[in-house]
């Protein structure tokens, strides 16, 4: 594994500005968001605004990987991020959400999600998290990835590999008529053939005009997951797997997620909509 040292939290620079001319989602400017009411399956309207949401968010994931390389600082990602979102008429979900600074998470080595972007500068041999989220038509499109950074050593090289693998494996088996917990038992069922963690308190979730509708879609083989998918049900997939354990710790700043024991993570995420045969992705650039 990487000799990296670990992270410590950087300089958090100011709240970017968003123009005026965009519309912001619902809970901007509040504590939390309000409580989603409405249906997990949505018409054929929404779906189509939520293509359109998650191909903006897809580009600009795009966009700001351009820029990893070694001595690039997080909060340049986020920038990128930021203005090409709003560039293209779309909010930055996270902008916000909860109190959230940035308009991107940024994950690096250990931290397993909701990384904050600030000072912190890559390094050669880091793996790096993008979290993309885009509001707009008054709905959300949710994607993240892992990137490598510079020369990455075979075993988080690996993990990055398998866990995209783990997303892709997850989406081929989404079939309306089978429960939620489908999803979590292939992934971790692939995981566990090379000794991964599956992160188990941060999940996937049900999407829409909603960024966190409750729908709740775990990584791992959960017997509570008897949610059956229809025709219209929209959410995403995001494990997370561990070179270690899945425990973790939360840093001061009530965001930053690190595994226990320090050791790498990675994740990937789309935003699907179930079709009458399966998934499609929303969230394609």
């Amino acid at each position: 594994m990487s000799g990296q040292s670990l992270l410590v939290p950087g300089e958090i620079t100011p709240i970017r500005s968003v123009p005026g001319r965009i519309r912001r989602p619902e809970y901007v400017g509040k504590p939390a968001p309000t409580p989603y009411t409405g249906p997990e399956i949505q018409d054929t309207d929404t779906v189509e605004r939520m293509r359109v949401a998650g191909r903006i968010a897809a580009q600009a994931m795009a966009e700001a990987a351009k820029h990893i390389a070694p001595g690039v600082t997080t909060d340049e990602l986020d920038r990128v991020a930021h203005e090409f979102m709003c560039d293209h008429g779309a909010y930055p979900s996270t902008l916000g959400y909860r109190g959230f600074p940035k308009s991107l998470c940024t994950s690096l080595n250990e931290v397993i999600c909701h990384g904050i972007p600030d000072s912190t500068v890559l390094r050669d041999g880091d793996i790096v998290n993008l979290d993309v989220t885009a509001y707009i038509g008054g709905v959300h499109g949710d994607n993240n990835a892992t990137y490598l950074c510079g020369d990455v050593d075979e075993e988080s090289r690996l993990l990055v590999e398998r866990t995209r693998e783990s997303l892709n494996r997850a989406i081929k088996a989404v079939r309306p008529g089978r429960q939620i917990n489908v999803i979590g038992r292939v992934i971790e069922s692939y995981a566990k053939r090379f000794g991964y963690g599956v992160v188990r308190d941060f999940t996937g979730h049900g999407i829409n005009s909603s960024f966190h509708s409750g729908l709740i879609i775990p990584h791992y083989d959960s017997p509570h997951a008897t949610t059956v998918m229809q025709p219209g049900m929209t959410f995403t997939i995001e494990p997370m797997l561990t070179l270690g354990s899945h425990d973790y710790d939360m840093w001061d700043d009530g965001w930053t997620v690190v595994t226990k024991d320090r050791k790498r993570t990675a994740q990937f995420e789309h935003t699907l909509v179930v079709t009458e045969t399966g998934a499609e992705i929303l969230t394609l650039p």
